[in-house]
């Protein structure tokens, strides 16, 4: 599978305009778990286009935490990240901006999701979700659906939005029936 956004200019574009906008420095694992989130761009092309920015010192180490190297955005890679952002659908960006704080939230919560398809013997598939704080499960449900694209695209929308389902059925669940017409 490519990645969706091609070509090396707006890898290095993407990467910036989340760093710029996350706003603090970041280590390599943790950085790369923030653009996989959306799957727009593929780990190798993530990887070579990471150490081209360092190269280019758009990026640059300052610091470490726990032995991993800590980088941040320079003021040279802001200037490239303001200047061509335009190049990537607005809507990638907003997505994935969103999807790198949900991640950076849950990482400090310790917070993981997990979401399986599992056929069934009558031909439904049961949807599997779930959301663990630091190992300890937090919400857990099961949705029996008449078919497997139907599931996919649930399983789908439940990793877009982990916490909004969650807060959802516990308002829910609460007798909090206005959270389906709360902004």
């Amino acid at each position: 599978m490519a990645s969706q956004i091609g070509g090396m200019k707006n890898v290095k574009i993407f990467v910036l305009y989340l760093m710029e906008n996350v706003g603090r420095p970041l280590d390599f694992v943790t950085l790369n778990d923030i653009v996989m989130q959306t799957n727009y761009i593929m780990y190798l092309d993530f990887a070579e286009a990471f150490h081209k920015m360092l190269d280019d010192a758009l990026v640059e180490k300052v610091g470490e935490e726990n032995g991993e190297a800590l980088y941040f955005i320079t003021e040279k890679g802001r200037c490239v990240a303001e200047s061509l952002h335009e190049d990537i659908l607005t809507s990638i960006l907003d997505k994935s901006l969103e999807a790198a704080f949900r991640y950076l939230d849950f990482k400090k919560r310790g917070i993981t999701m997990h979401a399986e398809i599992r056929p069934r013997e009558d031909g439904k598939y049961d949807l599997l979700c779930s959301l663990s704080e630091n190992g300890v499960d937090i919400f857990s449900t099961v949705l029996a659906l008449d078919s497997r694209a139907r599931a996919e695209r649930l399983q789908e929308n439940f990793y877009a939005r982990p916490e909004i389902v969650y807060r959802g059925v516990h308002a829910l669940l609460a007798g909090n029936i206005n959270f389906l017409f709360d902004d």
